[in-house]
């Protein structure tokens, strides 16, 4: 009988035993999305994409398509607006169909097919005085701090678009190296001037913006 009072009372011990609760896992925390920088643009000063590559200069942004050989012209719609282009082949989704980074001229603009193989799309700009940072909004960026101007063809330019276009290549320039533009420093010598045909007044404590 003693035995049996002792697995009794083992057994009301592990009645009373108060359950284990489950682990609780942690959750993976989800990582906040990184803002995407900009990128080095290639050769041309775009950007290069599995179904096409874009390069650009002041004046044209130059789209070119690889399509399959033998393709013809009437197999391939182009539609070129003021704000979106559009391209596709006949009876597929589109290769292109997005906003332009920045308007162009629609009567300017014209595609072809070379060698019946590529898709080349000529956009002219309306703004020829920026550089595009994409050609279709949404896909990556490129850094137009890196972007290298064609020196070669600043020749064909007319002399006043020429001069904003070397004003603004070397502006680019002083800002990557830390010092100062062309018009912070036409400021600087037009205070030292100042400052020289007036030598009675004093600047000692004086303050420029």
């Amino acid at each position: 009988m003693a035995i049996i009072s002792e697995m009794q009372d083992e057994t009301r011990q592990e009645e009373s035993v108060p359950p284990m609760d489950p682990m609780e896992v942690e959750k993976p925390k989800k990582e906040s999305l990184k803002p995407t920088e900009p990128i080095v643009p290639n050769k041309g000063n775009g950007l290069d994409f599995e179904k096409y590559s874009w390069t650009q200069n002041l004046q044209e942004v130059t789209v070119t398509i690889p399509v399959p050989s033998g393709t013809k012209s009437r197999s391939v719609t182009c539609e070129i607006k003021k704000n979106r282009l559009r391209v596709s082949l006949k009876g597929q989704d589109p290769i292109i169909d997005g906003e332009f980074f920045n308007a162009v001229k629609p009567d300017d603009c014209f595609w072809n097919i070379e060698d019946q193989k590529v898709v080349s799309v000529l956009l002219t700009k309306q703004d020829q005085m920026q550089w595009w940072k994409c050609c279709v909004k949404g896909e990556p960026e490129i850094d137009t701090q890196k972007v290298e101007p064609e020196s070669s063809k600043l020749s064909d330019l007319d002399p006043e678009t020429r001069s904003s276009v070397e004003k603004m290549m070397f502006d680019q320039r002083q800002k990557q190296m830390g010092l100062p533009t062309s018009d912070e420093i036409e400021k600087e010598d037009m205070m030292k001037k100042f400052m020289s045909q007036h030598p009675e007044m004093n600047f000692s404590n004086a303050k420029f913006n």
